[in-house]
């Protein structure tokens, strides 16, 4: 496993989202002794950096990564985010970057995870009633007392880029980037390299899609993160499974699977990044892991380059509402 910096914080080359363990996708929460080895089995590749959030679950899976860390804690990156639970009083799923609500948010995840510090700590999304200065200096009083080592943004716009680096150096930020959803590149991946910071793509998979592997609606569970997304309903299904043969061509001509084509593709992008593929398998960390070793050819990325768009929302409106573009 190759290592890359994303500004001066050292990461594996792909990491390990372990969202999908405890919450999202079908299957989610059901084999927790499966997961604990899959993360078990991605630090043996050589994986150090790992995702959660208090969010996902909640807090189920930052007390899960706690377990399977124990006693290893030191071989990791360690990833959470804060403000999408409220603390307060409004609860889950309300946005809230206050500074008590950081505080208060900080000292749970320390604990669910057994830990003292988190590597780094991310605001989850925008909240648009707290400015994004004060919670940058909320995070950076954390890193002084040293709980907290490096400060991190998902999904946030340029502007609020800008304006938490003026005040709090950010070390990456997370956005959904893959070879279906690449809006970031005009106006993100620009600030991100103008300011030295390191970007880590969630979903570089396609929330499974350019596996190859869902072929039908029937796929998802209702409580499926996909399951009513407008991408995988509908004709937008259909149109999209033509993107998802031709990842699967490319792959047959690399002599490799679609979701390490997929990955080696993100990894053509830059050395300043870092995907965290998720799964809650041992033999889907065992394949995504083997990406750091694919090379395309030339011709192999301008096809994958070259696909078209995706046909569809990656949100649904409610969804959308929490996002900063």
């Amino acid at each position: 496993m190759r290592y890359i910096n994303l500004r001066d914080l050292e990461v594996s080359r792909i990491g390990l989202g372990a969202m999908g363990m405890s919450h999202g996708y079908t299957g989610s929460g059901t084999d927790d002794a499966e997961s604990i080895r899959t993360v078990h089995r991605a630090l043996e590749l050589g994986v150090t950096f790992i995702d959660t959030a208090e969010i996902y679950g909640p807090y189920v899976n930052e007390e899960l990564l706690g377990r399977a860390l124990k006693a290893k804690r030191d071989q990791v990156v360690l990833a959470t985010k804060f403000g999408m639970v409220s603390h307060a009083g409004a609860g889950v799923w309300n946005l809230d970057s206050s500074p008590a609500n950081i505080r208060t948010a900080v000292e749970g995840s320390l604990k669910r995870l057994g830990t003292d510090h988190i590597d780094l700590y991310y605001q989850h999304r925008v909240d648009p009633n707290t400015p994004i200065e004060d919670t940058a200096g909320a995070v950076a009083e954390l890193i002084a007392e040293g709980k907290v080592l490096h400060f991190g943004l998902s999904e946030a716009g340029p502007d609020t880029i800008r304006r938490a680096h003026a005040v709090q150096p950010v070390t990456a930020v997370q956005s959904e980037y893959s070879l279906w959803t690449r809006g970031i590149e005009d106006r993100i991946l620009p600030v991100l390299r103008e300011l030295g910071i390191g970007l880590v793509p969630f979903s570089p998979l396609g929330h499974g899609f350019l596996t190859g592997t869902l072929r039908s609606e029937a796929d998802f569970e209702p409580g499926d993160f996909r399951h009513g997304n407008p991408r995988f309903t509908g004709e937008n299904f259909r149109r999209n499974l033509a993107l998802a043969d031709e990842v699967q061509a490319i792959a047959d001509d690399a002599d490799a699977t679609p979701a390490q084509v997929a990955i080696a593709w993100l990894l053509a992008q830059g050395d300043d990044i870092a995907p965290i593929p998720g799964t809650k398998r041992v033999h889907r960390v065992e394949e995504n892991t083997a990406a750091d070793a694919l090379t395309l050819t030339s011709e192999q990325l301008a096809r994958l380059s070259s696909l078209p768009p995706a046909a569809g929302d990656t949100h649904t409106e409610a969804q959308a509402q929490m996002l900063e573009r």
